[in-house]
């Protein structure tokens, strides 16, 4: 008779503010995956889902919920193997609140545990310095704010999930699927991983958060001349456009304005301009049914080849992939091809 193993716990943090609809979703998630898991193999290893919380009276984070006794009885104990800070709908959590959690953290990791977060639940996890120096992603929405209160983060707010081994992070809302199925992967398998996948009926991990976010320009940099370059460039679609006629309209030369350009957006004129040029396209894409030829001359491109490479790196898909995904019209459209 085979030993029984261990379960693997995964440890949801339940913080102020926490999106608690995550929080119940991942639970179901990991203990859906059990079944699944039971159902091909009765001697499967199996997931043990748990909440952890502040106590108030002791300042210590304590387990509230433990899938394995079914209640929710507060108890301390051994850290989880792994532990997910899920999203937040609100404002990112506050220094002050995060603290109590963050040396609890480095406790869990410096045993071993895989930490992960979820969109906002990156502020929690940065607060604990297991980010300096490593690669991240949040919601796009917080990429600016994650930056500032930690710039020793190597942000790539382009990505949806990014795996980097002992810790993982993602980015949108609703990216707690992504990571939850990446864990369940890691610890159940692949097979039992597309089994909760299909059965939830999602995506499995593999998307990227360029595929939904919108172009953000920065517009608070407090750079007078190329904010007036940056509404004019918005006004006009980037087209016919050229790097004297931007140092022109901003009354600088030509090198100091590239110089001033990128410190003040985080991007050369060129890639900005490409930017605005493939927003514009997105939402033809996505409520016309204009030809993709069209719709590449419509936004300034002479060569639809070139805008369909310009699009691809930044979206992460073809024109055409991207009208299937969200365009209005879902059946095949005349010039909608990649």
């Amino acid at each position: 008779m085979a030993a029984v193993r261990n379960p693997v716990e995964i440890g949801l943090v339940v913080y102020p503010g926490v999106q608690e609809a995550a929080v119940l979703g991942l639970t179901d998630l990991f203990q859906l995956a059990n079944r699944l898991a039971a159902e091909r193999s009765p001697d499967a290893l199996r997931l043990r889902v748990s909440h952890w919380q502040l106590e108030d009276a002791s300042r210590t984070v304590i387990r509230t919920f433990d899938s394995e006794s079914g209640d929710s009885e507060p108890s301390a104990g051994n850290e989880p193997a792994m532990v997910i800070l899920p999203p937040t709908l609100g404002d990112p959590i506050a220094r002050e609140a995060a603290a109590p959690y963050a040396g609890w953290l480095r406790a869990c990791h410096a045993t071993g545990a895989t930490l992960g977060s979820v969109c906002a639940g990156a502020f929690v996890l940065a607060e604990s310095g297991l980010l300096s120096g490593r690669v991240a992603t949040t919601h796009w929405a917080y990429r600016d704010a994650l930056a500032i209160r930690f710039p020793d983060i190597l942000l790539d707010a382009g990505k949806l999930v990014i795996d980097d081994g002992d810790i993982i992070t993602a980015g949108g809302y609703m990216a707690w699927t992504d990571l939850g199925l990446k864990l369940v992967d890691r610890v159940l398998g692949p097979t039992v991983m597309m089994d909760t996948a299909r059965f939830m009926l999602v995506d499995p991990p593999g998307r990227e958060q360029r595929f939904y976010s919108p172009f953000a320009p920065r517009l608070n940099h407090r750079d007078e001349a190329i904010l007036k370059v940056q509404h004019w460039l918005q006004a006009r679609g980037a087209r016919d456009v050229t790097l004297a006629t931007m140092a022109e309209h901003a009354g600088l030369e030509e090198r100091t304005f590239l110089r001033r350009f990128r410190n003040a957006t985080g991007l050369k004129p060129t890639e900005y301009c490409q930017h605005l040029r493939v927003g514009k396209a997105r939402e033809m894409l996505e409520a016309t049914t204009r030809s993709i030829d069209q719709i590449a001359w419509d936004v300034g491109y002479d060569d639809p080849g070139s805008f369909r490479k310009v699009f691809a790196r930044i979206t992460g898909l073809v024109p055409g992939d991207y009208r299937r995904r969200f365009g209005l019209e879902r059946a095949a459209l005349p010039g909608g091809g990649s």
